[in-house]
């Protein structure tokens, strides 16, 4: 008696099992009646944020303290200082302004001075991260909507 419940049941889980399987070949019908294979839905392409990234770089021995701690913490913050900087000038431009003096065809002095000047907000820092013993980097990131829409109102304020 027990044998025969038991393959009732085998048969009874089979029912199902085999309903899947046949289930998951199926085709649609098309209007006319005739088969057509079911396509699968081609995945979304995944959009990455553009942004422009900018590094900044300071040494720890330049700055001008007597304390370990505020020197390391001094580099940290003209790192950053100079990330943003380099972000100015990567939104802006730079003005560039040189002069070369020669006298009887040999370069007596030659200067050049370049200067950025601009309003950015919305960057993210990334990362500030020591590089070997005495300087660190600071990494910030500007996503491309602000870029444009900074760059969009220092255009509407000239």
């Amino acid at each position: 008696m027990i044998k025969k419940i038991a393959s009732h049941t085998v048969k009874l889980a089979a029912v199902p099992a085999l309903a899947l399987l046949i289930g998951g070949c199926s085709v649609a019908l098309t209007s006319t009646g005739t088969p057509e294979p079911v396509v699968p839905e081609q995945p979304k392409p995944v959009y990455k944020k553009q942004v422009i990234i900018a590094t900044g770089y300071a040494n720890i021995s330049a700055q001008n303290s007597e304390n370990a701690a505020q020197r390391r913490l001094m580099a940290i913050r003209a790192s950053k200082l100079d990330a943003y900087r380099s972000l100015t000038e990567q939104v802006y431009g730079q003005q560039l302004n040189a002069s070369t003096t020669v006298e009887d065809m040999i370069v007596v002095n030659d200067t050049m001075r370049a200067h950025v000047e601009g309003l950015v907000y919305g960057a993210k820092v990334v990362s500030i991260s020591p590089i070997g013993d005495d300087s660190y980097e600071t990494k910030l990131e500007l996503e491309r909507d602000t870029l444009i829409e900074i760059r969009s109102l220092f255009l509407a304020a000239k």
